[in-house]
């Protein structure tokens, strides 16, 4: 199962300088107890290092272990997010740049007088980490597509079942009192015409 760790919202300021932490949410439920603490700094290390380095109005993706750590600096306004290596980029970047939308609609531009870590949990990465657990949620093409490849398996099954019954199609073409026997020939001949280039 795909997995959102941790999302952040950052302040990049001048180069060299260390991004300030707006917003921090993160999921370290699957750790042990006791490795928790240690992990959630590692996030604000490595999410403030990755954020340091996404140049201006770019976005970029780090691999690190089972992780991929997505960034999108927006006009000095960065997010950040931990995921592991199965869950979609473009899903990712799509989620990031609604965590952005989300946090100016919510903010404006105070962000940018801000001169400190802020430490209070931010709701809506909290929400947006149990809701964006499925790309799908993020990316709305992933999700149109799914239901596309769900279709044609539904469809697959179909046809499969008919032909599991014992019933040819051949033999329904034959019984048909609804096509002609202009049809049915045409039928006949172009199945004799495709037998060549069928690989089953």
């Amino acid at each position: 199962m795909v997995k959102i760790t941790a999302l952040l919202v950052l302040k990049c300021v001048s180069e060299g300088a260390d991004p300030i932490i707006l917003a921090n949410a993160s999921d370290v439920s699957n750790f042990g107890f006791f490795q928790r603490p240690s992990v959630k700094e590692f996030i604000v290390f490595f999410g403030r290092t990755v954020a340091k380095r996404t140049p201006l109005n770019q976005r970029q993706s780090v691999q690190h272990e089972e992780y991929k750590v997505h960034s999108y600096n927006r006009n000095g306004l960065c997010a950040v997010g931990f995921m592991d290596d199965h869950y979609p980029a473009r899903s990712a970047f799509s989620l990031l740049n609604q965590v952005l939308d989300e946090y100016q609609r919510k903010f404006g531009e105070s962000w940018k007088t801000v001169e400190a870590d802020v430490t209070q949990q931010c709701p809506y990465l909290t929400e947006s980490l149990t809701k964006f657990q499925d790309p799908a949620e993020a990316d709305k093409l992933l999700k149109i597509q799914r239901e596309l490849d769900e279709t044609k398996i539904i469809l697959h099954k179909t046809i499969d079942s008919v032909l599991a019954r014992g019933e040819k199609l051949d033999s329904l073409v034959e019984k048909s009192s609804d096509l002609s026997a202009a049809s049915q020939m045409f039928y006949k001949q172009a199945k004799k015409t495709n037998q060549c280039c069928t690989v089953l």
